[in-house]
């Protein structure tokens, strides 16, 4: 199997920064009160954070069945959090338009 854990990690916490930028300037716009907006990008957060923290498990792991598993847990946690900002990018784009 080739490993992806690292580029998981890298993806990961480069987007989960892009969600804390989004939070934020929604709390600065005050826009997140008529959109659900920040939620979406709350969860997207929440997810990245654990995508990232289980990619350095996987990196970590001495035990290569345990690494493949964390590694595929990570890699699940990613699409959510993927899906969450699609969901996000829709709603700003229907929001603009």
């Amino acid at each position: 199997m080739n490993k992806k854990s690292s580029h998981i990690l890298n993806a990961s916490s480069n987007l989960l920064g892009f969600s804390l930028v989004i939070i934020t300037s929604l709390k600065i716009s005050k826009i997140s009160q008529s959109t659900h907006l920040d939620e979406f990008a709350g969860i997207a957060c929440l997810f990245f954070t654990f995508s990232c923290f289980f990619s350095f498990l996987a990196i970590r792991s001495k035990n290569e069945k345990q690494g493949n598993k964390f590694e595929n847990i990570a890699d699940y946690l990613f699409l959510i959090a993927l899906f969450c900002i699609v969901l996000a990018v829709i709603i700003v784009t229907v929001k603009i338009i």
